[in-house]
């Protein structure tokens, strides 16, 4: 059996959006897989008029009926991340439970956090492994918890306050004893899905996404500081080499001028006797000795030096086929998850026939020049009133509207095919109308003027 996976982080300020930008991909981060984004849906409906997570933070406070006033430093909203081991929600990908998963992570934060406070819940599937990333607002009632334990003390109550007045307040619900329940009671509703409770106690913490690219980014730079390390310690022994060969080349000569001096002096002392030859002779061998020495110790030292080169070959080989695997796993694992991603496009499109529609209405919009929130509003069917300038690609023009009704609706003809209407019309008749009247105006001819009687258009 694998583990749960739950994490709790305190949302400060008025705006969350460096969290609300990730969750809802206005910044794609570099973990994340830009062709799976597409996979990512928000599980919570937002109230009418709220069409994001800020929105949907503040529209809870702001409806709660909160009479006490909030700091500018006060919690508004707790970021939740559910999920579990990686290969344990692959399996239930693979056995297509993955709907049945959303639905009991939000009956679960309903049931612990309250329906209303579960203001956003977003199911991200462009990562290594699905997770969920939700958004409680910690909305309380009853007596505070740190005025009820100093009353419990002191026997005593120190204020007069309403002790079911409804509050903002992330303490009360982030408790020791409450995030320990919170572990038991996700374990139990995860436990048809494989997943236990962690160790209670256990010292062993998530690593962030930030901590596992530093990490990343530290070993490859140590890996970088040894090939140049052992690339520098390669040229050093090389200019040795170099260094030994000049003095090989060197105290040969001199061996050679050496026996030359001692055949000169043999020969000459042949004439004036031996005594001063020996000693000649005897000095001749001790030079010889000497050489002979040297000649031994510059063979050990040529011999440590291809040892240590080879020794250094063996180790970059080692560095370069350990990386060529590593990257060769990687761009498998990536061509693996790229397949897994066009089979899962393809199931989406044989369950959800219009969902290939669909996106491609949200290219147009976007093409046309509607925003995201607009053609947010448009691909989910509902009317958008607006005015200004639309793009034509066939015309390569702009065409201006004045309060124009907007709708993506089933094509008449062809009820399998989306269509943008303007004003019940077809986005594409509309462009050709426009573009008509243009041309007309164009080529108007101008009557010349006549006297007395104005002018004639």
């Amino acid at each position: 059996m694998g583990y749960i996976s739950i994490q709790f982080n305190k949302a400060k300020g008025s705006a969350d959006t460096g969290a609300s930008d990730h969750i809802e991909r206005k910044t794609i981060p570099k973990n994340a897989d830009p062709t799976r984004t597409c996979l990512n849906r928000e599980l919570v409906d937002f109230p009418d008029g709220v069409t994001n997570r800020t929105e949907a933070i503040n529209h809870r406070i702001r409806t709660a009926g909160i009479k006490r006033k909030i700091t500018p430093d006060q919690v508004r909203a707790i970021r939740i991340v559910l999920s579990g081991t990686h290969e344990d929600m692959m399996k239930v990908q693979e056995e297509g439970r993955l709907d049945e998963w959303c639905a009991d992570n939000l009956q679960w934060l309903h049931r612990t956090f309250g329906r209303e406070n579960t203001v956003s819940a977003v199911l991200h599937m462009d990562e290594h492994t699905p997770h969920i990333h939700a958004t409680v607002v910690p909305i309380v009632t009853g007596e505070r918890r740190k005025a009820k334990k100093k009353q419990q003390v002191e026997g005593k109550r120190t204020y007069r306050k309403k002790t079911d007045a409804i509050r903002l307040c992330a303490d009360d619900v982030l408790t020791r004893e409450k995030l320990s329940a919170y572990h038991d009671s996700y374990a139990e509703a995860m436990a048809k899905y494989g997943l236990q409770r962690g160790i209670r106690g256990s010292e062993a913490r998530h690593t962030t996404t930030a901590q596992y690219y530093r990490d990343l980014k530290r070993q490859t730079g140590e890996l970088e500081a040894d090939v140049r390390h052992l690339q520098t310690e390669r040229q050093q022994e090389e200019q040795k080499l170099d260094e030994v060969k000049k003095d090989i080349k060197s105290e040969k000569l001199e061996a050679a001028k050496t026996e030359a001096k001692a055949a000169l002096v043999a020969k000459v002392g042949s004439f004036w006797g031996g005594g001063k030859l020996k000693g000649l002779e005897a000095e001749n061998r001790s030079l010889l000795e000497e050489v002979t020495a040297r000649d031994e110790s510059i063979t050990l030292l040529q011999e440590q030096m291809q040892r240590q080169q080879e020794e250094h070959r063996h180790q970059l080989a080692a560095m370069q086929r350990q990386h060529h695997k590593e990257m060769t796993e990687k761009e498998a694992k990536h061509k693996e998850e790229v397949s897994g991603l066009k089979r899962l496009i393809g199931k989406l499109y044989t369950l959800f026939p219009l969902a290939k529609e669909i996106l491609r209405m949200e290219s147009l919009c976007r093409l046309i020049g509607f925003n995201e929130r607009q053609t947010a509003t448009l691909v989910s069917g509902k009317p958008l009133f607006n005015e200004g300038e639309l793009y034509s690609e066939e015309h390569k023009r702009k065409f201006k509207t004045e309060n124009a009704g907007f709708q993506v609706v089933k094509d008449p003809a062809d009820k399998a095919r989306l269509v943008l209407a303007i004003n019940r019309q077809p986005i594409a008749e509309w462009f050709k109308e426009q573009f008509d009247k243009l041309r007309q105006g164009m080529c108007r001819p101008i009557q010349p003027q006549t006297k007395g009687k104005g002018i004639k258009l």
